[in-house]
């Protein structure tokens, strides 16, 4: 696999794809902020191939319009953790994919990827939000699965769930995620640094890696920029991407500075995509 870096092609700004072809996959990243939206970014989020989705913050129903993505088209929710950053935007979710399908009368079903207690907590928080309005969608349209590995039916993808550092609480969890090439991406959903990420990051070729907080702030639950710096020089060979990312974007003016970080590092801006090639390249598309 190939990194990219210096000499790598960059392009000026992201173009919206269609469906992925038989030689080509793409995640793109919708968001790439932490719980507190620093200027410039939306709370973290990752989608895949246009069909899977990582988490669904409070903002998931703009995040995916700013795409041109239609929330129909999502056919598989992957839940890391309970934190409101992560979750609160399942509700709208749900609503859009139920009120304003394209076609009402052929509404497609939606699998939700959680841990064991996931069904009753988005159930709950659907209650709460729109009483009366998604009872129909939650029990007809929407497949629970909690199966800590298995196939993302209708991509090329397949996952293995596993624990990361992050409040215990929460039921934290990262995924490994297997496209059909071979070719292996590590989400590590909100971590502190953890041997269960140490451990997969040496077989995957793409680790995704949170970046909650700054150095001055010692937390188990998140990583910061030194951690980051050292967890890159463990694993030259993957290329590391950095999101739920606690500085403001690049080209804002307010709140924490974007931290320098050495080049094989890549801090991701809203609107950044990874396309992954027939032949194992990979190719990160630059917003701005």
């Amino acid at each position: 696999m190939n990194e990219c870096g210096e000499g790598a092609p960059l392009e000026a700004k992201h173009q919206v794809l269609g469906p992925p072809t038989r030689d080509m996959a793409e995640v793109l990243f919708l968001g790439t902020g932490n719980a507190f939206s620093p200027p410039g970014r939306m709370h973290a989020l990752a989608l895949i191939d246009g069909a899977v989705l990582i988490d669904s913050p409070p903002t998931v129903l703009p995040q995916l319009r700013r795409a041109g993505v239609s929330p129909s088209d999502i056919q598989h929710l992957l839940i890391t953790h309970w934190h409101a950053d992560h979750t609160f935007g399942f509700p709208f979710l749900l609503l859009d994919r139920e009120w304003l399908a394209p076609d009402r009368d052929a509404r497609k079903t939606l699998s939700v990827h959680t841990r064991p207690g996931g069904r009753e907590r988005l159930s709950k928080l659907c209650e709460v939000g729109f009483p009366g309005s998604l009872e129909d969608a939650l029990r007809e349209r929407t497949v629970w699965n909690e199966d800590e590995s298995g196939i993302l039916k209708g991509t090329g993808w397949s996952y293995d769930r596993f624990p990361v550092s992050h409040t215990p609480e929460t039921d934290p969890h990262g995924y490994k995620l297997i496209h059909g090439s071979g070719l292996t991406i590590l989400h590590c959903g909100d971590s502190g640094p953890c041997q269960e990420i140490e451990e997969r990051a040496r077989e995957s070729d793409v680790v995704i890696l949170e970046m909650g907080v700054p150095d001055f702030v010692d937390s188990p639950h998140h990583h910061n920029p030194s951690q980051v710096i050292s967890f890159s020089a463990r694993h030259p060979h993957a290329m590391v991407l950095v999101t739920h990312n606690f500085s403001r974007s690049l080209d804002s003016d307010s709140g924490f500075e974007v931290p320098e970080l050495p080049d094989e590092i890549h801090q991701l801006n809203d609107g950044d995509s990874l396309e992954i090639k027939v032949d194992g390249d990979l190719r990160l598309i630059k917003y701005r």
